[in-house]
């Protein structure tokens, strides 16, 4: 503040308001230029992670995108112009319905399995009692950290070379009349990889589950304990509820999982015999690269690429159907 030099004068000047440069806005708070310089070493750590991000994730969505107006066998620079025919074709082509379907039985079959299973062996594992417990948590989780392509290959082998030892006994047992060509035969082909599927990312809900577990305080089971109630009403009243928001989580990774499915097919039967196992995964890589389980004779990316995003479009909009559906048996028991 100033004070006047004048005689008879002792007025005071109140002091300048903060200028722009002082780096806080009219209520109080630092600028968004300075939150960024504060947390600039927070941004220089994730760089290169949104670099990778950007470079392989993002451009190529974008020039997935324009892919889908030509029809490109991938060499050289796309030129033939087709418009949205790649799409038509797509909707048009049974093949590809086929492998929608393939893909959604395999995600509802190996879904609620895979669940059961790992809860229980959650509950069993979780046990402070049981002996080698964190042997057979390994155990378990083995195959998660296996390729899925490796796993693939030993399966293959195992149905080729001892297919015939298998057919023997089940014959000799009079369960079936005639071999069975295991990875040949459409009735069994999708069944073997859905259980090969089931058994390889077991693990990770397992894992998932104990975690959840192991958050519930023992209390509330002592206090059950006390009030008379057995391990089934505990189960119900005390480890459902207290699993149900990690229970949501759980199930999203494991339908994300589940309509990610590849590797298995492609190793073991490359989408037959005769389409019966063309999951969609499979069939855009058959339409970019060519080759068995696709109805393109010769690579064509720009089909591919909008094989892709029409199954996006058909996954975002299953995915906004489970989200409602969640939220809305969310607010049924809230209101309860």
């Amino acid at each position: 503040m100033a004070v006047s030099t004048h005689p008879g004068e002792a007025t005071v000047s109140s002091a300048p308001a903060p200028s722009p440069a002082s780096g806080r806005n009219r209520g109080g708070q630092p600028s968004l230029a300075r939150r960024i310089w504060a947390a600039r070493w927070s941004y220089l750590y994730v760089g290169p992670m949104m670099v990778l991000l950007l470079a392989f994730v993002v451009y190529p969505i974008g020039a997935s995108l324009g892919y889908t107006l030509y029809q490109w066998n991938g060499i050289g620079d796309p030129s033939t112009f087709v418009g949205l025919d790649n799409f038509v074709l797509v909707m048009g082509d049974h093949i590809f319905w086929g492998a929608v379907r393939h893909t959604f039985v395999y995600v509802a079959i190996v879904t609620p399995v895979q669940l059961v299973l790992a809860l229980t062996l959650a509950l069993v594992l979780n046990n402070r009692r049981l002996r080698f417990a964190t042997f057979y948590r390994t155990l378990f989780f083995l195959p998660v950290v296996t390729s899925a392509a490796v796993i693939g290959v030993v399966f293959q082998l195992l149905f080729s070379n001892f297919g015939a030892t298998i057919n023997n006994g089940l014959t000799g047992l009079g369960l079936t009349h005639a071999p069975i060509d295991w990875l040949g035969d459409p009735t069994f082909a999708m069944g073997i990889i859905i259980a090969v599927g089931i058994w390889h990312t077991l693990g990770y809900n397992l894992i998932y589950f104990l975690a959840g577990l192991q958050t519930i305080p023992e209390e509330l089971y002592e206090a059950a304990r006390l009030d008379g109630a057995g391990r089934i009403a505990q189960f119900c009243y005390i480890t459902i509820p207290m699993l149900r928001s990690v229970g949501v989580v759980i199930l999203l990774l494991a339908v994300i999982g589940g309509f990610q499915v590849f590797d298995l097919v492609q190793v073991l039967t490359n989408g037959g015999p005769f389409f019966a196992t063309e999951v969609v995964n499979t069939y855009i890589y058959h339409l970019a690269f060519g080759g068995f389980g696709s109805s393109a004779v010769q690579p064509n990316v720009g089909l591919a690429s909008a094989a892709s995003f029409f199954y996006g479009l058909l996954l975002i909009g299953f995915s906004v159907v489970q989200v409602l559906v969640i939220r809305s048996l969310a607010r049924r028991r809230a209101g309860q």
